[in-house]
């Protein structure tokens, strides 16, 4: 039997198999989902399989474009997003917190953006998030 490839699709989990995952960061992936979706419609949700704990990774993407990375885990989740070139220059110029900042600082650059991932619990970061992605998307 064939392996399975990275980029098929995977099953997306029931709603119920979200929630026991995540527990209380439940409402915080909720919160980015909407705050994304409220600037990005429509937003799509594709699930591809993922080799961490949890298995799989939702990828928030508007018309086909990956906005965000969201990987579920025991009582919260982990947010991935890559920034190109100028993208990157304006996260470093602008309002983000020092901590992501830093991040993107020490992060591995290569010819497709630099990519950061960090762990989620808390409503505080969906402010955070939502400005990445506004600089991810901002017109050049």
């Amino acid at each position: 039997m064939p392996a399975k490839k990275q980029n098929a699709p995977a099953k997306a989990p029931s709603d119920a198999e979200l929630k026991v995952v995540l527990g209380k960061a439940g409402a915080v992936w909720s919160a980015i989902v909407r705050a994304i979706e409220g600037k990005f419609t429509p937003l799509d949700q594709v699930w591809k399989p993922s080799k961490l704990a949890f298995g799989r990774v939702c990828l928030l993407q508007h018309k086909m474009k990956t906005l965000l990375y969201l990987t579920p885990d025991k009582g919260q989740f982990l947010v991935a997003i890559v920034l190109g070139e100028r993208a990157f220059a304006m996260a470093m110029a602008s309002s983000l917190p020092a901590a992501i900042k830093k991040m993107f600082s020490e992060a591995r650059h290569y010819a497709e953006g630099t990519g950061i991932r960090f762990a989620v619990t808390s409503m505080s970061d969906v402010a955070v998030i939502a400005k990445l992605v506004e600089i991810k998307t901002a017109p050049k």
